[in-house]
């Protein structure tokens, strides 16, 4: 049983390449929630200032939270991306019964399923602002006819099994329905679902779980916390706990990759390489799909 929670070493750092990607998403972001030319130079001015005083040695995610707590405190708004949120939920629920079908007719439901959660990573605003409809039904068609690199669907079938607590972190709103999928395929009465204590970008909190329809059939948390991914000293007790005691953890998305991959824990990780960035650290090509487990010692 897996108990220790933290990490034996720091999570990934911040790479110089990250610095354009930070300026690219507050303007994409800020532009989004306003129209005021003179909010978007505020909020710019001001996440530059961080830049150049940050600690390069942090995780991308703690920029990501200081970006977001800018413009919601510019904006005065506490969810600037509530609507885009509440459209992705909607579109994603649309699809929900087909590709629920889909899963039910496979020779192997357990692996479309998976196939399914890693596609709708797609739904991303950080990494992809212009995601649009088609390009989800192209991620759908390409998680479904893209061959595995390894055994780690089999692996983690086994484990979450086998497993008496599965903690399942979600990431972005529209893409929890794609979770939702995947999580009807697990013991749900040994799983807990945690999305975001407070909004940051288009992260589901627990009114995206609601929406998606996950509030009834599993136990969904809060993790006390507006930070993209998973920083597990800003997290709230209840949830730390929770890491704590499970056995096994699935954790979607890249900033859930970038806050948990030196963690001394049972973490599976689910996700579109959409960075180059991530894509190097993985070890993979830029826009594939991924499932993999990584103990502090190496990669299954």
């Amino acid at each position: 049983m897996w108990l220790a929670i933290g990490c034996k070493s720091k999570p990934m750092k911040t790479y110089f390449d990250c610095i354009p990607c930070f300026v690219n998403q507050t303007l994409q972001a800020v532009r989004m929630v306003s129209n005021d030319e003179r909010i978007h130079e505020q909020v710019l001015r001001r996440v530059l200032e961080h830049i150049s005083e940050m600690d390069m040695q942090q995780s991308p995610p703690a920029m990501g939270q200081t970006i977001h707590r800018l413009i919601r405190e510019a904006t005065g708004s506490p969810d600037p991306y509530r609507e885009y949120k509440r459209k992705w939920n909607t579109f994603s629920l649309q699809l929900f019964p087909e590709l629920k079908r889909r899963i039910e007719d496979a020779a192997d439901p357990f692996d479309t399923a998976v196939r399914m959660a890693v596609a709708g990573n797609i739904i991303d605003f950080a990494a992809r602002p212009r995601v649009n409809e088609a390009i989800v039904r192209r991620s759908i068609s390409a998680a479904l006819s893209t061959p595995w690199k390894d055994t780690a669907v089999e692996t983690l079938y086994r484990e979450v099994m086998r497993a008496r607590r599965i903690l399942y972190l979600t990431d972005n709103a529209g893409e929890i329905v794609f979770d939702r999928l995947l999580i009807e395929r697990l013991p749900m009465e040994n799983v807990t679902v945690a999305v975001k204590g407070s909004p940051v970008c288009n992260d589901a909190t627990m009114e995206d779980a609601v929406e998606a329809g996950l509030k009834e059939p599993v136990n969904v948390i809060p993790n006390g916390s507006d930070a993209p991914g998973t920083m597990l000293k800003e997290c709230s007790v209840q949830f730390k706990g929770e890491f704590a005691r499970s056995d096994v953890v699935i954790a979607k998305g890249q900033a859930n990759y970038e806050t948990l991959s030196k963690c001394n824990h049972n973490v599976f990780f689910i996700l579109m390489a959409k960075c180059p960035v991530i894509a190097r650290e993985i070890g993979c090509k830029q826009e594939n799909l991924m499932v993999f487990r990584e103990f502090s010692q190496g990669t299954i």
